[in-house]
């Protein structure tokens, strides 16, 4: 008789100790030249932006007109009297792009969704908002801004505001709208037929389908242009200072021209930069990410 023996048993810590991965050799020099190489394009890069740097302002601080430039657009102490109002006038700039761009998203996406409406009971309304967005795509922001700012008061229409802030934000809007219907449109169309097919052979009517299958695609493949609209959305609010609004643009008016020095504008321009450039830096991390989740299949 036989009598099998037992293998010893081999322990956790031994077996993942065996089955690790171990890289090879070729793998680790490829790597470490790979961070070589990046080392060696980060330093390059640095030491050519700052040699540009360092020839951009030989160039502009050795120019005949230097010191008189200098005393206009970038004194001291008319930047620091200036910052402060500035900030106050850019409180304006917020609120008219948080409201303005919650209107235009929601009339944008009412028009695309009445351009892509289908039958021929719809032709009338597709033939309106196909003439709304040829028409505010047409029309250059500040002729709309001067039109509505400054036209609609002299109507004297009862019960209708004077109010430069809201007619500024209304012109933004029906400008706006008009560009976000678009991009709204273009992400519709881009939905494939088989999708709105496939709703329906479930059960869902065209309005269901519409709102439960076509437009969540819709909307999130366009976010990045979305983005990019708020982001100039954000710069032209500083428009509504046509009509007589104290935001940071006309805030910095105020002062050239009691003073004749032109430091709060270059003041102003860079608070709307501040302001811009994380909500740029945002749009673009937001389009790489989309762009890596389409390339692994993770967006349909």
């Amino acid at each position: 008789m036989t009598v099998d023996k037992e293998e010893p048993a081999v322990g956790s810590g031994e077996r993942d100790t065996r089955d690790a991965y171990v890289p090879s050799q070729r793998r680790l020099d490829r790597e470490r030249h790979k961070r070589a190489r990046a080392r060696r394009a980060t330093a390059i890069g640095a030491l050519s932006t700052l040699v540009t740097a360092a020839v951009l302002y030989l160039v502009v601080v050795n120019a005949p007109g230097w010191p008189r430039t200098k005393e206009t657009f970038f004194d001291r102490e008319y930047a620091r009297e200036a910052f402060g109002k500035v900030l106050e006038g850019l409180w304006l700039n917020v609120r008219l792009l948080l409201v303005c761009g919650a209107a235009v998203l929601v009339l944008g996406m009412l028009i695309a969704v009445a351009r892509t409406l289908r039958g021929p009971v719809f032709f009338p309304l597709r033939v309106l908002a196909a003439a709304y967005t040829d028409f505010f795509r047409g029309l250059p922001l500040i002729i709309n801004l001067m039109i509505v700012v400054l036209g609609v008061p002299a109507l004297r229409l009862q019960g209708v505001t004077v109010d430069p802030v809201l007619l500024g934000g209304t012109a933004l809007t029906l400008t706006y709208s008009a560009y976000v219907a678009e991009v709204f449109r273009a992400g519709i169309e881009s939905v494939h037929p088989s999708q709105r097919a496939a709703a329906r052979s479930l059960g869902l009517s065209n309005r269901q389908a519409l709102r439960y299958v076509v437009l969540p695609q819709a909307v999130r493949r366009q976010v990045p242009p979305l983005l990019n609209d708020l982001v100039s959305l954000q710069k032209d609010t500083g428009l509504v200072s046509i009509g007589g609004a104290v935001d940071a643009v006309r805030a910095a008016d105020i002062i050239v021209g009691r003073s004749l020095n032109y430091t709060p504008y270059i003041v102003a321009g860079l608070v709307f930069v501040a302001l811009t450039i994380p909500m740029t830096r945002f749009t673009d991390w937001v389009t790489a990410r989309m762009d890596r989740r389409r390339a692994q299949g993770g967006i349909t």
